[in-house]
């Protein structure tokens, strides 16, 4: 055990070293040409630590077109996030970066002159996945007191009918294709639907209590009653020095019981003396939870709601009108959020947007036509591809390095690049790349979407050479089974030659 800790930590050293010497590169690797710069890449992932992985790069000049470098790149592999990288495209292809997507309360109900309405009130979503304090911190019902506000500035103080969360806009599955159900549980596989509140999620954390054997103490945000989370943890010794170094979801003896569909959560077992827990748990129907959470608003707003909670994908009822209405973030905004955050609900929003937009059906069926007409018109070739969401999340997505390179290139060009390019995380400064590549040369001269999966490592957008000029690239591994840490750590090597060259 001792002599294969000692080989990972030489193999990360190694990687680490490259990266950091590549702040101060040689001048064999400062050389912009193919044959130079391919010396360069080639010692990076030539590594037998890499033997058993595939790789797939391609690294093209935006000036001329010229292709500086390829391996693998008509070759399909899976691209994890990268995937957001074509959603977002699409996105902004259909929409541009003004459009925004309206929340609206809407009734057919009688209003009688007292305040009252005779009927049901429904909170329709039409895909705005920020109804949460994203915009607004600390104030994750923003949306519905702006809304609820408008209500009572009208007169309402009274609903005799229910409060339906209508999702319409959106058909199929919540679910997307090929996702586990482990990742049903959490956060980041959360149901996606066209009313979504607060990322359609809640985050429980745990801390110990004073004493060993004490309950540890449980917190619960936003605590709006759609996610029931039971708690038998107790507190336990103090964590020793290994258990402390080994990563969050490992430290402690903290088990979660969940049935798929429930929003029913219990926690067992143990919590360390200074250690602590936290989990992004997904809610189920989340047009229920967005309901709820609109009908509490109203209360405190002194509106009553006499009817319970229901949701909805029919139509709505015929002479339905606007109560009030809440406008969301920009698309440039929206899709600012899918690539700094890799998010995989509000990626997953984006493609069924997409297909309701281009294909007039709210499904990721028709948000994969869309795509497939949006690469044929940009001339990017598709063929090798394979798109089962729009997140990356699914195991059986399927991009070519080659047309992820020829998408950056066509968008580049295209009315809305600076949104899309000030969509990508930045090398050292912020979003997935914020403590990635410092020190190194791509600091800052790299803006790109990360991609991590088990088995998947890709890095793919832009970069600005030494020399000043702008690259598209896209380097994906699959099937390294060391660390991912180290297939993360040798793309930022890649990421870090290309910005040196000279």
């Amino acid at each position: 055990m001792r002599e294969e800790g000692a080989r990972r930590t030489a193999r990360v050293a190694w990687i680490v070293a490259l990266a950091l010497t590549l702040g101060a590169v040689p001048a064999w690797a400062r050389d912009p040409t193919p044959k130079r710069l391919a010396k360069a890449i080639d010692a990076i992932i030539s590594r037998p630590d890499f033997a058993p992985a595939f790789w797939g790069i391609e690294v093209r000049s935006l000036a001329t077109g010229r292709t500086l470098y390829a391996r693998n790149a008509e070759k399909a592999f899976r691209p994890a996030s990268n995937m957001k990288l074509v959603t977002t495209a699409a996105a902004l292809d259909a929409f541009g970066p003004d459009a925004r997507i309206r929340t609206t309360v809407e009734t057919a109900g009688r209003l009688d002159g007292l305040g009252r309405i005779l009927g049901d009130v429904y909170l329709v979503g039409r895909g705005d996945p920020n109804l949460s304090a994203r915009f607004t911190p600390g104030r994750p019902t923003a949306a519905f007191e702006e809304m609820a506000d408008a209500m009572s500035a009208a007169g309402i103080r009274r609903i005799e009918g229910r409060v339906i969360g209508h999702e319409g806009a959106f058909t199929g599955d919540r679910r997307g294709e090929d996702w586990t159900w482990e990742d049903l549980a959490w956060g980041y596989g959360a149901e996606v639907s066209a009313l979504s509140f607060a990322d359609n999620l809640v985050e429980a954390t745990l801390k110990p209590g004073e004493r060993v054997g004490d309950p540890a103490v449980l917190d619960v945000v936003p605590d709006t009653g759609c996610v029931t989370v039971a708690s038998s943890v107790t507190t336990g010794e103090v964590a020793t020095a290994r258990e402390s170094a080994a990563p969050a979801d490992g430290g402690d003896d903290v088990s979660l019981e969940r049935e798929p569909g429930s929003n029913d959560v219990r926690l067992t077992g143990r919590l360390p003396l200074g250690g602590g827990w936290d989990g992004r748990l997904a809610v189920s129907d989340p047009a229920r939870c967005a309901a709820a959470a609109f009908r509490a608003v109203l209360e405190s707003r002194g509106i009553r709601v006499m009817g319970g909670l229901a949701t909805s994908r029919r139509p709505l009822p015929e002479g339905s009108r606007a109560l009030a209405a809440h406008e969301g973030p920009s698309m440039a905004e929206m899709v600012r959020v899918v690539n700094k955050e890799s998010q995989n609900l509000h990626a997953e929003t984006l493609l069924r947007l997409v297909g309701l937009k281009v294909k007039g059906e709210g499904s990721a069926a028709k948000g994969h036509e869309a795509v497939a007409e949006m690469a044929k018109r940009l001339g990017v070739p598709d063929t090798g591809w394979g798109l089962t969401d729009g997140s990356g999340l699914a195991r059986t997505n399927l991009l070519t390095p080659r047309g992820l390179v020829a998408l950056l290139q066509a968008v580049d060009r295209q009315p809305y690049a600076a949104a899309f390019r000030d969509s990508l995380p930045v090398a050292g400064v912020d979003g997935t790349l914020e403590k990635r590549m410092r020190g190194t040369a791509a600091e800052r001269r790299v803006t790109a979407k990360t991609g991590t999966l088990r088995l998947a490592n890709a890095l793919a957008g832009y970069v600005t050479t030494e020399r000043g000029e702008r690259l598209a690239f896209a380097i994906v591994v699959n099937n390294h089974v060391g660390r991912s840490r180290e297939a993360a750590m040798a793309i930022d090597a890649v990421a870090a030659a290309l910005a040196a060259a000279r």
